[in-house]
């Protein structure tokens, strides 16, 4: 298990619970025999500890925000959504349901996955060795590209 999010307190919070209407079970516990997060009914625990494994084993992005305006654009583009980008920050109503949107035209979620592997290797890069540790608004855009990156591989 990646050491960014062992025994996290904000991540049910904040990347499970925005998906308890599909699997209520939003809480995590950790194994400390198994060094991953307890596997339970009802629970996205399982993708979650797959996600975070992947995660460890991608290629950080120079340039993660490069990744999220490729879904930005394809929302803009293909469901003409009324956003624009100015001064490197994309003016819309929900930042989240932007990428989210942006997600359906990700093949093998490869921008989320990316995104989110340039958040992370930022975050260390500034001494935020946790997830818990992560400015907030940073934490909460981390949070919602793995949420993101869940709903689209679930069977939902």
């Amino acid at each position: 298990m990646d050491p960014f999010f062992v025994q996290s307190e904000f991540l049910c919070h904040d990347v499970l619970r925005p998906l308890s209407h599909f699997e209520p079970n939003w809480d995590l516990y950790w194994d400390h025999d198994a060094g991953e997060y307890e596997v339970e009914e009802n629970s996205y625990a399982s993708q979650l500890n797959r996600l975070i494994d992947e995660l460890s084993k991608v290629n950080p992005p120079l340039k993660y925000h490069d990744n999220e305006d490729f879904l930005a654009n394809y929302v803009r583009i293909s469901l003409k959504w009324p956003v624009i980008k100015e001064g490197g920050r994309w003016i819309c109503d929900d930042y989240s349901s932007l990428l989210e949107q942006g997600g359906f035209g990700d093949i093998n979620e490869q921008n989320l996955l990316n995104a989110a592997s340039g958040r992370i290797h930022t975050a260390l890069k500034f001494g935020q060795k946790h997830f818990d540790d992560m400015e907030e608004g940073h934490r909460k855009i981390l949070a919602s590209v793995l949420s993101i990156v869940l709903y689209h591989r679930s069977r939902y």
